[in-house]
Parts: C-alpha cells; sequence; structure tokens
C-alpha cells in the first residue's frame, strides 16, 4: 500500500512541479496586454480569454499538488487532540463521507461539460474564437489527480489504523 501511495505522491509531484511554470506565462501574456494597451494603443484580441483560461487550468490543475502538500484550509483544532488512531478514522470518515462522492460528482459532471463544449465546437465569445473544450478537460482531469490523492491519503491512514492495531 506505501509503494501505492508513494506512486501517487511522485505522479502529483511531477504533474505539480510541471503546470506551476504556467504562472510565468500568464504573467507574461499580461504584461503583452498591458504593453500592447498603454504603449501601442491597441490591446490584443486574444490575451484576456487566454488568461481566464490559463488561471482557470492552473488553478485547477495545481489542486492535487496542494492536497499532497496539506496547503488546503483544514480545521484540525479538535483534530489534533486526538490521538494518532482517531486521526486516521477521522480521516477515512471524510473521505469517504464528504471528498469521494463531491470528487465523483466533479468527474461525472465535468466529463459531461467537456463532452458537449466538444461536440458543439464551443469557442468563446471574443473576436478571436478560441476553443474552450480543452479547459474545460482539465476539469476532469484535475479531478482525477485529487481522487488519486485522495486515494494515497486513505492508504496511509489505513496503514496508520494497522500500525497502532493491538496484536
Amino acid at each position: 500500500m506505501n509503494a501505492i501511495a508513494r506512486a501517487i505522491d511522485a505522479l502529483n509531484e511531477a504533474f505539480g512541479r510541471l503546470i506551476a511554470p504556467l504562472i510565468a506565462v500568464i504573467t507574461l501574456i499580461v504584461l503583452f496586454d498591458i504593453v500592447s494597451r498603454f504603449v501601442f494603443g491597441r490591446p490584443s484580441d486574444w490575451a484576456f480569454d487566454v488568461t481566464k483560461m490559463l488561471f482557470g487550468a492552473h488553478f485547477m490543475l495545481m489542486a492535487a499538488y496542494g492536497l499532497r502538500h496539506h496547503v488546503h484550509v483544514e480545521v484540525d483544532v479538535l483534530k489534533r487532540l486526538l490521538s494518532r488512531r482517531k486521526q486516521a478514522v477521522l480521516e477515512l470518515i471524510g473521505y469517504a463521507v464528504f471528498f469521494v462522492p463531491f470528487i465523483w460528482m466533479l468527474i461525472k459532471y465535468g466529463w459531461l461539460f467537456f463532452e458537449r463544449a466538444f461536440n458543439r465546437g464551443e469557442t468563446t465569445y471574443g473576436m478571436m474564437s478560441i476553443p474552450v473544450y480543452p479547459i474545460k478537460g482539465v476539469i476532469v482531469v484535475a479531478a482525477v489527480l485529487l481522487l488519486l490523492q485522495a486515494i494515497a491519503i486513505v492508504l496511509r491512514a489505513f496503514m496508520q489504523l494497522r500500525e497502532e492495531t493491538p496484536a
């Protein structure tokens, strides 16, 4: 079980490190648009739509990396007072009751959202018609990565329970 959890961690670590520099690309596009607007007097036709899409993709694709590094909001005021065993039980219940159903819905409806955009050839409404299905597909990819990271967390909670179970 530990090998599976470590493999999932490695996947999300590598993916997070790959996606993180996208914020620099977004910044360069915004700077380009500012220079185009104020120096040349003509904003670009595409920069606003592209930066919205890239920022959304960046945010979604970094979610599993954030979960892996525990940088998400977690109410652990009471959790810290519990034993490691009770913390593991609480984590298992929390993921089973709240996280997994939410992620399952995100995958299911995210796929339908992506599929509809793809089948209709949906594009942005600006001067440049940029396809939006790749960004909508990011929802599904991000949800799968989050689900995998949740599996790693649940596996670790099971291992914690097994370690502390009296023989």
